[in-house]
Protein backbone atom coordinates (compact mmCIF):
# COMPACT_ATOMS: atom_id res chain seq x y z
CA UNK A 1 0.00 0.00 0.00
CA UNK A 2 0.80 3.65 -0.42
CA UNK A 3 0.22 6.28 1.97
CA UNK A 4 0.13 10.12 0.99
CA UNK A 5 -0.60 12.65 3.54
CA UNK A 6 -2.05 16.03 2.65
CA UNK A 7 1.37 18.60 3.26
CA UNK A 8 0.04 21.68 1.85
CA UNK A 9 -0.12 25.20 4.47
CA UNK A 10 -3.61 23.88 5.93
CA UNK A 11 -3.06 20.32 6.39
CA UNK A 12 0.57 21.37 8.91
CA UNK A 13 -1.20 23.59 10.51
CA UNK A 14 -3.65 20.92 11.92
CA UNK A 15 -1.44 18.61 12.52
CA UNK A 16 0.16 16.82 9.22
CA UNK A 17 3.75 16.66 9.90
CA UNK A 18 2.68 15.57 13.49
CA UNK A 19 0.93 12.53 11.36
CA UNK A 20 3.70 11.76 9.11
CA UNK A 21 6.26 11.27 11.94
CA UNK A 22 3.81 9.22 14.15
CA UNK A 23 3.53 6.68 11.18
CA UNK A 24 7.13 6.99 10.86
CA UNK A 25 7.09 5.23 14.70
CA UNK A 26 4.95 2.83 13.58
CA UNK A 27 7.63 0.41 11.99
CA UNK A 28 5.61 1.34 8.42
CA UNK A 29 7.65 1.71 5.66
CA UNK A 30 9.22 5.14 5.15
CA UNK A 31 9.56 4.31 1.16
CA UNK A 32 5.78 3.89 1.58
CA UNK A 33 4.82 7.31 2.73
CA UNK A 34 4.41 10.23 0.45
CA UNK A 35 3.40 14.00 0.79
CA UNK A 36 1.10 15.75 -1.61
CA UNK A 37 -0.56 19.59 -1.43
CA UNK A 38 -3.69 20.34 -0.36
CA UNK A 39 -6.87 18.66 -2.27
CA UNK A 40 -8.91 21.43 -1.17
CA UNK A 41 -11.15 20.09 1.65
CA UNK A 42 -9.26 22.53 4.24
CA UNK A 43 -12.12 21.48 7.05
CA UNK A 44 -11.29 17.82 6.48
CA UNK A 45 -7.10 18.49 7.33
CA UNK A 46 -5.20 16.51 8.46
CA UNK A 47 -5.84 14.27 5.34
CA UNK A 48 -4.03 10.94 4.56
CA UNK A 49 -4.85 8.84 1.99
CA UNK A 50 -4.22 5.49 1.18
CA UNK A 51 -3.67 3.93 -1.96
CA UNK A 52 -3.77 -0.37 -2.59
CA UNK A 53 -1.81 -2.11 -5.37
CA UNK A 54 -5.03 -1.61 -7.47
CA UNK A 55 -4.95 1.77 -6.65
CA UNK A 56 -8.02 2.27 -5.15
CA UNK A 57 -8.56 5.14 -2.57
CA UNK A 58 -9.28 5.26 1.06
CA UNK A 59 -9.15 8.58 2.20
CA UNK A 60 -9.16 9.25 6.05
CA UNK A 61 -9.90 12.74 7.20
CA UNK A 62 -9.38 14.80 10.70
CA UNK A 63 -6.69 12.52 11.33
CA UNK A 64 -3.87 12.87 14.30
CA UNK A 65 -1.36 11.49 15.44
CA UNK A 66 -2.75 9.26 18.05
CA UNK A 67 -4.68 7.40 15.06
CA UNK A 68 -0.83 6.22 13.55
CA UNK A 69 -1.37 2.87 14.93
CA UNK A 70 -4.93 2.20 13.55
CA UNK A 71 -3.40 3.78 10.14
CA UNK A 72 -0.24 1.29 10.07
CA UNK A 73 -2.73 -1.97 11.11
CA UNK A 74 -5.03 -1.34 7.87
CA UNK A 75 -1.95 -0.92 5.54
CA UNK A 76 -0.54 -4.19 7.30
CA UNK A 77 -3.92 -6.11 6.82
CA UNK A 78 -6.28 -4.10 4.97
CA UNK A 79 -8.95 -4.62 7.27
CA UNK A 80 -11.07 -1.06 6.98
CA UNK A 81 -12.57 -1.78 10.81
CA UNK A 82 -9.12 -0.23 12.42
CA UNK A 83 -9.76 3.09 10.93
CA UNK A 84 -14.23 3.37 9.85
CA UNK A 85 -14.34 6.12 11.93
CA UNK A 86 -11.93 8.46 10.19
CA UNK A 87 -12.84 7.51 6.37
CA UNK A 88 -14.58 10.17 4.68
CA UNK A 89 -18.18 10.20 4.04
CA UNK A 90 -20.08 9.90 1.19
CA UNK A 91 -21.58 13.72 1.85
CA UNK A 92 -18.27 15.05 2.24
CA UNK A 93 -16.86 13.12 -1.12
CA UNK A 94 -19.11 15.76 -2.90
CA UNK A 95 -17.46 18.45 -1.97
CA UNK A 96 -14.81 17.29 -4.36
CA UNK A 97 -17.18 15.10 -6.81
CA UNK A 98 -19.00 17.99 -7.64
CA UNK A 99 -16.03 20.19 -8.93
CA UNK A 100 -14.45 20.61 -12.75
CA UNK A 101 -10.83 20.85 -12.23
CA UNK A 102 -8.20 22.44 -14.23
CA UNK A 103 -6.52 24.81 -12.55
CA UNK A 104 -6.74 22.42 -9.39
CA UNK A 105 -6.42 18.92 -11.56
CA UNK A 106 -2.86 17.82 -9.42
CA UNK A 107 -3.02 19.52 -6.26
CA UNK A 108 -3.80 17.08 -3.22
CA UNK A 109 -2.77 14.40 -5.76
CA UNK A 110 0.96 14.02 -6.95
CA UNK A 111 4.02 15.21 -5.00
CA UNK A 112 4.93 18.68 -5.40
CA UNK A 113 8.27 18.12 -4.55
CA UNK A 114 9.54 15.68 -6.96
CA UNK A 115 9.06 16.64 -10.95
CA UNK A 116 8.65 12.82 -11.67
CA UNK A 117 5.40 13.18 -10.50
CA UNK A 118 4.69 16.22 -12.69
CA UNK A 119 6.08 14.40 -15.76
CA UNK A 120 3.70 11.21 -14.55
CA UNK A 121 0.86 13.20 -14.77
CA UNK A 122 1.19 14.59 -18.50
CA UNK A 123 3.76 17.40 -17.12
CA UNK A 124 5.83 19.75 -19.98
CA UNK A 125 3.82 17.79 -22.82
CA UNK A 126 2.47 20.85 -23.84
CA UNK A 127 5.34 22.93 -23.82
CA UNK A 128 7.34 20.51 -25.56
CA UNK A 129 4.09 20.58 -27.96
CA UNK A 130 4.29 24.06 -28.32
CA UNK A 131 8.09 24.37 -28.93
CA UNK A 132 8.40 21.71 -31.54
CA UNK A 133 5.72 22.16 -33.31
CA UNK A 134 3.43 25.51 -32.94
CA UNK A 135 4.65 29.08 -33.32
CA UNK A 136 4.44 32.14 -30.77
CA UNK A 137 1.31 33.69 -32.59
CA UNK A 138 -0.12 29.71 -32.75
CA UNK A 139 -0.04 29.47 -29.21
CA UNK A 140 -1.39 33.31 -28.77
CA UNK A 141 -4.24 31.93 -31.30
CA UNK A 142 -5.10 29.24 -28.87
CA UNK A 143 -5.46 31.01 -26.05
CA UNK A 144 -7.39 33.82 -28.16
CA UNK A 145 -9.98 30.41 -28.88
CA UNK A 146 -10.26 29.09 -25.41
CA UNK A 147 -11.28 32.80 -24.23
CA UNK A 148 -9.54 32.54 -20.81
CA UNK A 149 -9.31 35.86 -18.93
CA UNK A 150 -7.15 37.27 -16.84
CA UNK A 151 -8.18 35.20 -13.26
CA UNK A 152 -6.43 37.93 -10.69
CA UNK A 153 -9.81 40.42 -10.92
CA UNK A 154 -10.11 42.62 -13.32
CA UNK A 155 -11.06 39.61 -15.81
CA UNK A 156 -9.04 41.12 -19.40
CA UNK A 157 -8.23 38.63 -21.89
CA UNK A 158 -5.36 37.12 -21.88
CA UNK A 159 -4.31 36.41 -25.52
CA UNK A 160 -4.98 40.57 -25.75
CA UNK A 161 -2.14 40.76 -23.14
CA UNK A 162 0.09 38.38 -24.72
CA UNK A 163 -0.34 39.67 -27.96
CA UNK A 164 0.19 43.33 -27.07
CA UNK A 165 3.84 42.30 -25.16
CA UNK A 166 4.41 40.14 -28.64
CA UNK A 167 3.85 42.88 -30.86
CA UNK A 168 6.04 45.70 -28.59
CA UNK A 169 9.29 46.38 -30.13
CA UNK A 170 12.70 45.29 -28.10
CA UNK A 171 14.85 42.21 -27.81
CA UNK A 172 14.60 42.18 -24.23
CA UNK A 173 11.40 41.28 -22.40
CA UNK A 174 9.78 39.92 -19.55
CA UNK A 175 7.22 37.95 -18.39
CA UNK A 176 5.54 38.22 -14.63
CA UNK A 177 3.00 36.29 -12.53
CA UNK A 178 1.53 37.88 -9.60
CA UNK A 179 1.43 35.51 -6.46
CA UNK A 180 0.96 38.36 -4.06
CA UNK A 181 -2.89 37.29 -3.44
CA UNK A 182 -3.23 40.16 -0.77
CA UNK A 183 -7.58 39.86 -0.21
CA UNK A 184 -8.00 38.73 2.86
CA UNK A 185 -9.52 35.00 3.31
CA UNK A 186 -8.18 34.32 -0.25
CA UNK A 187 -5.52 31.32 -0.91
CA UNK A 188 -6.01 30.04 -4.09
CA UNK A 189 -2.45 31.20 -5.65
CA UNK A 190 -1.05 29.91 -2.58
CA UNK A 191 -2.37 26.62 -3.07
CA UNK A 192 -1.78 26.23 -6.18
CA UNK A 193 2.07 26.82 -5.81
CA UNK A 194 2.46 24.74 -3.12
CA UNK A 195 0.79 21.64 -4.45
CA UNK A 196 1.38 22.01 -8.37
CA UNK A 197 4.47 24.68 -8.86
CA UNK A 198 5.34 22.71 -12.23
CA UNK A 199 2.27 23.19 -13.56
CA UNK A 200 3.12 26.91 -13.16
CA UNK A 201 6.32 26.89 -14.30
CA UNK A 202 4.83 25.17 -17.76
CA UNK A 203 2.06 28.06 -17.85
CA UNK A 204 4.72 30.59 -17.68
CA UNK A 205 7.34 29.12 -19.90
CA UNK A 206 4.28 29.14 -22.88
CA UNK A 207 3.75 32.26 -21.81
CA UNK A 208 7.09 33.60 -22.29
CA UNK A 209 7.29 32.07 -25.70
CA UNK A 210 4.74 33.43 -26.83
CA UNK A 211 5.51 36.96 -25.82
CA UNK A 212 9.66 36.65 -26.80
CA UNK A 213 10.40 36.66 -23.34
CA UNK A 214 13.62 35.40 -22.14
CA UNK A 215 13.13 36.53 -18.51
CA UNK A 216 10.54 34.67 -15.82
CA UNK A 217 9.72 36.41 -12.66
CA UNK A 218 7.38 35.37 -10.12
CA UNK A 219 6.29 37.70 -7.52
CA UNK A 220 5.06 36.26 -4.23
CA UNK A 221 3.91 37.06 -0.79
CA UNK A 222 6.45 36.43 1.69
CA UNK A 223 4.12 35.44 4.19
CA UNK A 224 4.30 32.50 1.97
CA UNK A 225 7.41 30.38 3.22
CA UNK A 226 5.75 26.74 1.73
CA UNK A 227 5.39 28.04 -1.12
CA UNK A 228 8.38 29.45 -2.19
CA UNK A 229 10.44 26.49 -0.40
CA UNK A 230 8.65 24.40 -3.54
CA UNK A 231 8.55 26.71 -5.61
CA UNK A 232 12.71 27.42 -5.31
CA UNK A 233 12.80 23.47 -5.41
CA UNK A 234 10.35 23.08 -8.54
CA UNK A 235 12.78 25.13 -10.43
CA UNK A 236 16.07 23.76 -9.42
CA UNK A 237 14.47 20.29 -10.89
CA UNK A 238 13.41 22.13 -14.19
CA UNK A 239 16.98 23.69 -14.52
CA UNK A 240 18.65 20.28 -13.72
CA UNK A 241 16.52 18.50 -16.65
CA UNK A 242 16.81 21.02 -18.93
CA UNK A 243 13.36 22.30 -18.97
CA UNK A 244 14.42 25.90 -17.76
CA UNK A 245 17.56 27.32 -19.53
CA UNK A 246 19.01 27.71 -22.46
CA UNK A 247 17.65 26.10 -26.05
CA UNK A 248 14.74 23.73 -23.92
CA UNK A 249 13.69 20.51 -25.55
CA UNK A 250 16.58 21.80 -28.47
CA UNK A 251 14.57 24.66 -29.57
CA UNK A 252 16.04 28.28 -29.95
CA UNK A 253 14.13 29.41 -27.21
CA UNK A 254 15.53 30.21 -24.11
CA UNK A 255 14.35 31.63 -20.47
CA UNK A 256 15.79 32.04 -16.86
CA UNK A 257 13.22 32.29 -13.40
CA UNK A 258 13.80 34.31 -10.60
CA UNK A 259 11.99 34.27 -7.33
CA UNK A 260 10.81 38.22 -5.77
CA UNK A 261 9.79 37.83 -2.31
CA UNK A 262 7.16 40.54 -1.58
CA UNK A 263 6.81 42.77 1.71
CA UNK A 264 3.04 41.87 1.46
CA UNK A 265 1.63 44.99 0.41
CA UNK A 266 -2.03 44.69 -0.93
CA UNK A 267 -1.30 47.52 -3.51
CA UNK A 268 1.25 45.59 -4.94
CA UNK A 269 -1.28 43.50 -6.73
CA UNK A 270 -1.95 46.10 -8.95
CA UNK A 271 0.82 45.19 -11.37
CA UNK A 272 2.32 48.68 -11.73
CA UNK A 273 2.97 49.03 -8.33
CA UNK A 274 3.97 44.96 -8.69
CA UNK A 275 6.73 46.41 -11.17
CA UNK A 276 7.60 49.01 -9.09
CA UNK A 277 8.40 46.55 -6.24
CA UNK A 278 10.24 44.50 -8.24
CA UNK A 279 12.72 47.47 -9.18
CA UNK A 280 13.18 47.91 -5.90
CA UNK A 281 11.09 51.09 -5.40
CA UNK A 282 8.07 51.56 -3.03
CA UNK A 283 5.26 49.53 -4.21
CA UNK A 284 2.94 52.56 -5.72
CA UNK A 285 1.52 52.74 -9.33
CA UNK A 286 2.30 54.07 -12.48
CA UNK A 287 0.01 56.45 -14.32
CA UNK A 288 -0.95 54.72 -17.85
CA UNK A 289 -0.29 54.58 -20.15
CA UNK A 290 2.09 53.81 -21.03
CA UNK A 291 0.95 50.04 -20.21
CA UNK A 292 3.19 47.66 -19.34
CA UNK A 293 3.26 45.74 -22.49
CA UNK A 294 4.88 48.71 -24.42
CA UNK A 295 6.77 49.66 -20.78
CA UNK A 296 7.20 47.37 -17.48
CA UNK A 297 9.78 45.99 -15.68
CA UNK A 298 12.82 48.30 -16.33
CA UNK A 299 10.91 50.09 -18.67
CA UNK A 300 11.18 47.19 -21.15
CA UNK A 301 7.77 45.42 -22.52
CA UNK A 302 6.38 43.18 -20.21
CA UNK A 303 3.27 40.85 -19.52
CA UNK A 304 1.85 40.06 -15.89
CA UNK A 305 -0.67 37.37 -14.63
CA UNK A 306 -1.71 36.16 -12.22
CA UNK A 307 -0.90 32.48 -10.54
CA UNK A 308 -4.40 30.92 -11.64
CA UNK A 309 -4.31 32.08 -15.02
CA UNK A 310 -0.85 30.79 -15.89
CA UNK A 311 -2.22 27.67 -13.95
CA UNK A 312 -4.78 26.87 -16.98
CA UNK A 313 -2.47 27.18 -20.36
CA UNK A 314 -1.45 23.71 -20.19
CA UNK A 315 -3.87 21.94 -19.82
CA UNK A 316 -5.88 24.25 -22.74
CA UNK A 317 -2.65 23.49 -25.00
CA UNK A 318 -2.89 19.80 -24.69
CA UNK A 319 -6.52 19.97 -24.74
CA UNK A 320 -7.15 22.73 -27.20
CA UNK A 321 -9.27 26.26 -26.69
CA UNK A 322 -12.13 24.66 -27.77
CA UNK A 323 -12.36 22.12 -24.94
CA UNK A 324 -12.04 25.36 -22.43
CA UNK A 325 -14.24 27.15 -24.36
CA UNK A 326 -17.24 24.69 -24.01
CA UNK A 327 -17.45 25.54 -20.25
CA UNK A 328 -18.64 28.59 -18.83
CA UNK A 329 -20.74 31.35 -19.81
CA UNK A 330 -21.22 33.29 -23.80
CA UNK A 331 -18.81 36.18 -21.74
CA UNK A 332 -16.52 34.15 -19.33
CA UNK A 333 -15.12 30.96 -20.66
CA UNK A 334 -13.78 27.81 -18.08
CA UNK A 335 -13.77 27.36 -14.94
CA UNK A 336 -12.68 29.72 -12.28
CA UNK A 337 -11.38 28.84 -8.78
CA UNK A 338 -12.96 30.12 -4.98
CA UNK A 339 -11.52 30.44 -1.95
CA UNK A 340 -15.24 29.57 0.37
CA UNK A 341 -14.80 30.82 3.76
CA UNK A 342 -16.83 31.93 6.59
CA UNK A 343 -20.19 30.46 7.82
CA UNK A 344 -20.55 27.77 5.88
CA UNK A 345 -20.18 23.86 6.42
CA UNK A 346 -17.60 23.06 3.74
CA UNK A 347 -14.69 24.97 3.53
CA UNK A 348 -11.96 25.00 0.73
CA UNK A 349 -11.07 25.75 -2.87
CA UNK A 350 -13.63 24.81 -5.56
CA UNK A 351 -13.33 24.70 -9.09
CA UNK A 352 -16.43 25.30 -11.15
CA UNK A 353 -17.11 25.81 -14.56
CA UNK A 354 -18.73 29.81 -15.02
CA UNK A 355 -22.39 30.09 -15.39
CA UNK A 356 -22.66 27.69 -11.78
CA UNK A 357 -24.91 29.79 -9.19
CA UNK A 358 -23.88 31.15 -6.10
CA UNK A 359 -26.39 28.56 -4.41
CA UNK A 360 -24.14 25.54 -6.36
CA UNK A 361 -21.44 27.36 -4.72
CA UNK A 362 -22.47 27.39 -1.15
CA UNK A 363 -25.01 25.09 -0.49
CA UNK A 364 -24.80 22.34 -2.80
CA UNK A 365 -21.24 21.97 -2.90
CA UNK A 366 -20.18 23.99 0.59
CA UNK A 367 -22.86 22.33 2.37
CA UNK A 368 -25.00 25.37 3.32
CA UNK A 369 -24.49 27.28 6.73
CA UNK A 370 -22.34 25.78 9.32
CA UNK A 371 -24.83 27.40 12.32
CA UNK A 372 -28.67 27.63 12.59
CA UNK A 373 -28.95 30.66 11.50
CA UNK A 374 -29.81 31.57 7.87
CA UNK A 375 -27.49 32.87 4.91
CA UNK A 376 -27.70 36.43 4.90
CA UNK A 377 -24.99 37.41 2.45
CA UNK A 378 -21.89 36.69 1.05
CA UNK A 379 -18.65 38.48 0.29
CA UNK A 380 -17.08 38.09 -3.36
CA UNK A 381 -13.96 39.65 -4.51
CA UNK A 382 -12.47 40.38 -1.05
CA UNK A 383 -11.95 44.64 -0.25
CA UNK A 384 -12.07 45.20 -3.75
CA UNK A 385 -15.49 43.74 -3.95
CA UNK A 386 -19.20 43.65 -2.59
CA UNK A 387 -21.79 41.63 -0.56
CA UNK A 388 -24.79 40.13 -2.63
CA UNK A 389 -27.61 39.55 -0.21
CA UNK A 390 -29.61 36.25 0.06
CA UNK A 391 -32.01 36.99 -2.19
CA UNK A 392 -29.63 37.18 -4.85
CA UNK A 393 -28.36 33.42 -4.26
CA UNK A 394 -29.27 32.83 -7.71
CA UNK A 395 -26.90 34.76 -9.26
CA UNK A 396 -25.11 33.41 -12.41
CA UNK A 397 -20.83 33.40 -11.36
CA UNK A 398 -19.46 34.99 -14.11
CA UNK A 399 -18.18 38.51 -14.92
CA UNK A 400 -20.84 40.27 -15.77
CA UNK A 401 -23.72 38.71 -13.58
CA UNK A 402 -21.56 39.54 -10.88
CA UNK A 403 -20.49 43.03 -12.30
CA UNK A 404 -24.37 43.69 -11.86
CA UNK A 405 -24.91 43.34 -8.26
CA UNK A 406 -22.46 45.74 -7.86
CA UNK A 407 -19.50 43.24 -6.84
CA UNK A 408 -16.59 41.88 -8.45
CA UNK A 409 -15.21 38.18 -9.46
CA UNK A 410 -11.93 39.17 -7.89
CA UNK A 411 -9.43 36.86 -7.60
CA UNK A 412 -11.81 34.34 -5.95
CA UNK A 413 -12.23 35.19 -2.37
CA UNK A 414 -15.81 33.90 -1.20
CA UNK A 415 -16.74 34.75 2.31
CA UNK A 416 -20.04 33.64 3.73
CA UNK A 417 -22.10 35.18 6.50
CA UNK A 418 -24.92 34.66 8.00
CA UNK A 419 -28.00 36.68 9.99
CA UNK A 420 -24.95 37.32 12.67
CA UNK A 421 -23.09 39.27 10.71
CA UNK A 422 -23.63 42.75 10.73
CA UNK A 423 -22.98 44.34 7.54
CA UNK A 424 -21.91 47.76 8.69
CA UNK A 425 -19.37 45.84 10.68
CA UNK A 426 -18.73 44.48 7.23
CA UNK A 427 -18.07 47.01 5.55
CA UNK A 428 -15.68 48.79 8.42
CA UNK A 429 -13.48 45.37 8.35
CA UNK A 430 -12.95 46.23 4.76
CA UNK A 431 -12.27 49.90 4.67
CA UNK A 432 -9.98 49.13 7.37
CA UNK A 433 -8.03 47.27 5.26
CA UNK A 434 -8.00 48.88 2.48
CA UNK A 435 -7.61 52.56 4.28
CA UNK A 436 -4.30 50.57 5.55
CA UNK A 437 -2.87 49.35 2.43
CA UNK A 438 -3.60 52.40 0.64
CA UNK A 439 0.03 53.39 -0.67
CA UNK A 440 -0.72 57.16 -0.28
CA UNK A 441 0.10 58.28 -3.56
CA UNK A 442 -3.45 60.17 -4.31
CA UNK A 443 -4.87 62.02 -2.36
CA UNK A 444 -9.14 60.68 -2.99
CA UNK A 445 -7.45 57.24 -2.04
CA UNK A 446 -5.46 58.03 1.09
CA UNK A 447 -7.82 60.76 2.35
CA UNK A 448 -11.08 59.64 1.00
CA UNK A 449 -10.97 55.99 2.43
CA UNK A 450 -9.78 57.64 6.24
CA UNK A 451 -12.85 59.70 6.28
CA UNK A 452 -15.14 57.05 5.32
CA UNK A 453 -13.57 54.37 7.90
CA UNK A 454 -14.26 57.03 10.68
CA UNK A 455 -17.75 57.54 9.40
CA UNK A 456 -18.24 53.83 10.30
CA UNK A 457 -16.66 53.59 13.12
CA UNK A 458 -19.28 56.35 14.20
CA UNK A 459 -21.86 54.46 13.41
CA UNK A 460 -21.49 51.30 15.26
CA UNK A 461 -20.71 53.06 17.91
CA UNK A 462 -24.29 54.64 18.05
CA UNK A 463 -22.60 57.70 16.85
CA UNK A 464 -23.74 57.94 13.45
CA UNK A 465 -26.31 61.17 12.66
CA UNK A 466 -28.68 61.84 9.71
CA UNK A 467 -27.02 62.18 6.54
CA UNK A 468 -24.31 60.18 6.88
CA UNK A 469 -26.01 57.54 4.57
CA UNK A 470 -25.72 60.28 1.85
CA UNK A 471 -21.78 61.63 2.52
CA UNK A 472 -20.84 57.91 2.58
CA UNK A 473 -22.21 57.49 -0.95
CA UNK A 474 -21.18 60.97 -1.93
CA UNK A 475 -17.54 59.84 -0.81
CA UNK A 476 -17.66 56.78 -2.28
CA UNK A 477 -18.43 58.06 -6.01
CA UNK A 478 -15.73 60.15 -5.44
CA UNK A 479 -12.92 58.11 -4.79
CA UNK A 480 -13.76 55.72 -7.45
CA UNK A 481 -13.60 58.61 -9.91
CA UNK A 482 -10.69 60.03 -8.67
CA UNK A 483 -8.57 57.83 -7.47
CA UNK A 484 -5.38 56.23 -9.57
CA UNK A 485 -5.12 52.84 -9.75
CA UNK A 486 -7.14 49.92 -8.85
CA UNK A 487 -6.95 50.18 -5.30
CA UNK A 488 -8.97 53.16 -4.50
CA UNK A 489 -10.85 52.84 -7.57
CA UNK A 490 -12.81 49.75 -5.63
CA UNK A 491 -12.49 50.18 -2.36
CA UNK A 492 -15.97 51.93 -1.98
CA UNK A 493 -17.59 48.68 -3.10
CA UNK A 494 -18.20 47.07 0.32
CA UNK A 495 -19.87 50.02 1.53
CA UNK A 496 -21.85 50.64 -1.35
CA UNK A 497 -23.42 47.54 -1.60
CA UNK A 498 -24.21 47.01 1.80
CA UNK A 499 -25.97 50.12 1.73
CA UNK A 500 -27.41 48.77 -1.46
CA UNK A 501 -29.09 45.59 -0.10
CA UNK A 502 -28.74 46.83 3.74
CA UNK A 503 -29.56 50.24 4.09
CA UNK A 504 -32.11 49.22 7.18
CA UNK A 505 -29.17 48.00 9.04
CA UNK A 506 -27.49 51.81 8.57
CA UNK A 507 -30.53 53.62 9.60
CA UNK A 508 -31.15 51.25 12.73
CA UNK A 509 -27.66 51.87 13.95
CA UNK A 510 -27.79 55.64 13.64
CA UNK A 511 -31.53 56.28 13.97
CA UNK A 512 -32.40 53.52 16.76
CA UNK A 513 -29.13 52.94 18.42
CA UNK A 514 -29.05 49.61 17.47
CA UNK A 515 -27.08 46.88 15.64
CA UNK A 516 -29.79 44.34 14.26
CA UNK A 517 -27.48 41.44 14.25
CA UNK A 518 -26.02 42.22 17.71
CA UNK A 519 -22.42 42.15 16.67
CA UNK A 520 -21.83 45.57 17.48
CA UNK A 521 -20.56 45.92 20.98
CA UNK A 522 -21.40 49.44 22.29
CA UNK A 523 -24.55 48.97 20.67
CA UNK A 524 -25.56 45.54 22.36
CA UNK A 525 -26.93 45.42 26.07
CA UNK A 526 -26.55 41.81 27.94
CA UNK A 527 -29.87 41.36 30.32
CA UNK A 528 -30.25 38.50 33.30
CA UNK A 529 -34.13 37.57 32.97
CA UNK A 530 -35.04 36.85 36.40
CA UNK A 531 -37.59 34.11 35.71
CA UNK A 532 -35.63 31.99 34.08
CA UNK A 533 -32.11 32.49 36.03
CA UNK A 534 -31.73 29.16 38.20
CA UNK A 535 -28.93 30.68 39.83
CA UNK A 536 -26.17 28.27 39.14
CA UNK A 537 -22.90 30.77 39.11
CA UNK A 538 -21.81 29.63 35.89
CA UNK A 539 -22.40 33.12 34.33
CA UNK A 540 -20.62 34.87 36.92
CA UNK A 541 -17.61 32.46 37.06
CA UNK A 542 -16.87 33.24 33.60
CA UNK A 543 -17.01 37.19 33.35
CA UNK A 544 -13.47 38.59 32.92
CA UNK A 545 -14.17 41.90 34.78
CA UNK A 546 -16.59 40.21 38.36
CA UNK A 547 -19.54 42.20 36.47
CA UNK A 548 -22.13 39.45 37.73
CA UNK A 549 -23.19 39.08 41.01
CA UNK A 550 -25.75 36.94 42.97
CA UNK A 551 -26.17 33.87 45.46
CA UNK A 552 -26.58 30.11 44.65
CA UNK A 553 -29.62 29.32 43.62
CA UNK A 554 -30.78 33.01 43.44
CA UNK A 555 -31.42 35.25 40.08
CA UNK A 556 -28.29 37.09 39.31
CA UNK A 557 -27.75 40.91 38.09
CA UNK A 558 -24.78 42.02 35.70
CA UNK A 559 -23.74 45.34 36.57
CA UNK A 560 -24.17 47.04 32.87
CA UNK A 561 -21.45 49.78 34.18
CA UNK A 562 -18.84 47.19 34.64
CA UNK A 563 -19.29 44.94 31.30
CA UNK A 564 -17.09 44.88 28.61
CA UNK A 565 -20.01 42.82 26.26
CA UNK A 566 -17.69 40.09 25.99
CA UNK A 567 -20.42 37.32 25.29
CA UNK A 568 -18.92 35.00 27.88
CA UNK A 569 -22.20 35.44 29.93
CA UNK A 570 -24.15 34.65 27.42
CA UNK A 571 -22.43 31.74 25.38
CA UNK A 572 -21.90 30.14 28.78
CA UNK A 573 -25.95 30.25 30.19
CA UNK A 574 -27.46 26.91 29.66
CA UNK A 575 -30.90 27.96 30.24
CA UNK A 576 -31.31 31.34 28.12
CA UNK A 577 -31.44 33.02 31.04
CA UNK A 578 -29.38 35.72 29.23
CA UNK A 579 -30.57 37.84 26.65
CA UNK A 580 -28.77 40.58 23.76
CA UNK A 581 -30.34 43.26 23.34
Amino acid sequence: MRIVIGQGSCGIAAGAEKVRKALLNTGVNSADISITGCIGMCYLEPIVDIYDDDNKLTRLVKVSENDADAIASFVQSGDTSAVEKLMVTDEDSEFLSKQTRIALRNCGIINPEQIEAYIEADGYTALKKVLTEMTPEGVIDVIKTSGLAGRGGAGFPTWFKWNAARQSEGEEKYLICNADEGDPGAFMDRAVIESDPHNLIEGMLIGAYAIGAKHAVVYVRAEYPLAIKRLKNAIKQATEKGIIGENIFGSDFSCDFTIKAGAGAFVCGEETALIESLEGHRGMPRLKPPFPAQSGFWRKPSNINNVETFANVAWILNNGGEAFAAMGTEGSKGTKVFAVTGKVKRSGLVEIPMGKTLRDVIFDIGGGMKTDKPFKAVQMGGPSGGCIPADLIDTVIDYKALGATGAIMGSGGMVVMDESTCMVGMAKFFLDFTAKESCGKCIHCRIGTKRMLEMLERITKGEGKEGDIELLEELCYSIKDGALCGLGQTAPNPVLTTIKYFRDEYEAHINEKKCPAGECSDLIEYRIIADKCKGCTLCARNCPVDAITGSVKNPHVINTDKCIKCGKCYQSCRFGAIVKE
